[in-house]
């Protein structure tokens, strides 16, 4: 029997999710979904700078996990610019422990805009 998976926590969701290509070229173009916890790797590894070490812990899991969620989403990010798609940032296995009035988040201001 596979072992349950674990819930990913997450800080914030993303402010917009979805992003794709401008003017008549918006017609007839496919889609691409990338999950909440694809797009957290994203914002802690890239935007934050951490490692992914860092990254798993502050997610709650496994820092080989996390390298296979970040390579998903970096595929992910270069099918929809390659491909003039629409990305969309939806689903996924996830927790979110930090919002308005909330003090589950275990890292000083983790989602700094």
């Amino acid at each position: 029997m596979p072992r349950p998976r674990k819930c990913r926590k997450v800080c914030c969701l993303p402010l917009s999710n979805q992003f794709g290509p401008l003017g008549d070229s918006v017609h007839n173009v496919g889609f691409v979904t990338m999950t909440v916890d694809e797009y957290e790797t994203i914002r802690l590894i890239d935007w934050e700078a951490l490692t992914q070490e860092q990254c798993a812990a502050q997610m709650n899991i496994a820092r080989t996990t996390v390298q296979g969620i970040y390579d998903g989403a970096r595929r992910k990010i270069a099918e929809a610019l390659v491909f003039q798609k629409i990305l969309r940032i939806e689903g996924g296995d996830y927790e979110l422990h930090h919002g308005k009035g909330s003090s589950k988040c275990s890292v000083d201001d983790c989602c700094k805009r």
